[in-house]
């Protein structure tokens, strides 16, 4: 039940520096430059030299239970699996639905969810999927809010695309509006994940929802901002005002060749372009179809969105785009712990779950993965179930 993990170079996001840190069952114990091994009558020590320790990754968009759909049922995508996550060092999902809000249910997303937290990682979800009215599982988004554990926002709810179901101003503020009361009685963000596609009209309905309600712009976190030049822009000018941005990395070759900006190279843009770190996201969209259209709206391509992209576009942004380590990691740690209300992941504390990724300290590639205090993946073997310590 007592870890110790010596002598890593720990990032709580900040830099820390060489640590020993002490877990005691499901949290971090202690934090401090030596913690002496006798002090414990019973304690499995870990050596933590040559490596650098990361809060768990909180990957806070993934099809849980599959998506797609948009070239009939062929193409309807596979349901996450607990090694892929692991394998990219993600302990925290945050499951939505998608497209298909109709054989895509809410009671399957929640089931999926529990059946992810027994296998040993934490997992929220988010009521609803594109459509509007939104489909929830007691009949309203705030009873979701308040009566349900794993549900802690809205979404996503789609629009600027021509799979949405075309919602007004008045329909998105209503939408705003009970998940924020939802959150407020329930102690939760209820933030309202919001789908934005190719659309020329890109954010303007949420600028319009802002301007026109008491609806703040924080009750928004807009996602694929990075799917075009143009919205990317427009999501520059966004998050500048005050908004939250997203930023997707599951991509492939042809989205870039079509105007798609890749997210290590969007992340350090917004940097530059005087974005608060504190304001943008990365998720990976997993499980996700990653449909290609004609200009007619007819599908002409379609691959699967990978949760091990996450850390694989924040590790292409330290090494390819020289931004800092502990701003690189802030974007899949406390930026959605904070903006998701998830009080005890994000960070490396004293009190907080421990959830705690190895990094190599040299190529920075996944070394290890600690989820609630348990070995869930250590020095690249996947430990196999029924061996949890």
């Amino acid at each position: 039940m007592i870890k110790l993990i010596k002598n890593a170079v720990v990032y709580n996001p900040e830099y820390l520096g060489k640590k020993d840190v002490l877990i005691v069952d499901r949290k971090i114990g202690a934090i401090e430059d030596d913690i002496p091994v006798d002090c414990f009558p019973t304690v499995e020590v870990l050596d933590g030299n040559g490596k650098v320790m990361v809060p768990g990754f909180i990957d806070h968009h993934v099809h849980i239970i599959g998506g797609g759909g948009e070239g009939s049922y062929r193409t309807r995508t596979p349901e996450l699996q607990l090694s892929d996550a692991l394998l990219g060092g993600i302990t925290t999902v945050v499951g939505v639905i998608g497209t298909d809000g109709t054989t895509r249910t809410m009671a399957s997303l929640i089931a999926k969810a529990k059946g992810l937290k027994e296998e040993g990682i934490s997992c929220y979800v988010h009521t609803g999927s594109y459509q509007v009215p939104v489909k929830t599982l007691t009949g309203k988004i705030e009873d979701d809010l308040i009566l349900i554990e794993e549900v802690i926002g809205v979404g996503e709810i789609a629009i600027s695309d021509h799979r949405s179901s075309q919602p007004t101003c008045e329909d998105l503020a209503k939408i705003a509006a009970a998940a924020r009361v939802g959150g407020m009685l329930s102690g939760k963000a209820g933030i309202v994940n919001v789908h934005i596609g190719d659309s020329s009209s890109k954010l303007s309905l949420l600028h319009e929802v802002v301007k026109n309600t008491d609806v703040p712009i924080r009750q928004f976190l807009p996602t694929h901002i990075n799917r075009n030049r143009q919205l990317f822009e427009a999501g520059i000018e966004y998050a500048n005002q005050g908004g939250y941005v997203d930023l997707t990395t599951s991509s492939v070759p042809q989205f870039f060749e079509q105007g798609e900006v890749k997210c290590s190279k969007g992340f350090k843009e917004l940097l530059s372009a005087g974005v608060p770190v504190e304001r943008i996201t990365f998720t990976s969209d997993g499980q996700a179809s990653l449909p290609e259209f004609d200009e007619d709206g007819l599908l002409i391509g379609l691959q699967i969105g990978k949760v091990t992209s996450l850390y694989q576009e924040v590790r292409d942004a330290i090494i390819t785009e020289k931004v800092k380590v502990e701003d690189a990691i802030k974007v899949i740690t406390a930026n959605p712990a904070d903006i998701l209300k998830l009080t005890q992941k994000g960070y490396i504390e004293v009190g907080k779950d421990a959830d705690l990724v190895l990094l190599d300290e040299e190529s920075y590639e996944i070394d290890s993965v600690m989820a609630l205090g348990k070995k869930m993946l250590w020095e690249r073997e996947l430990l196999v179930k029924g061996t949890f310590e």
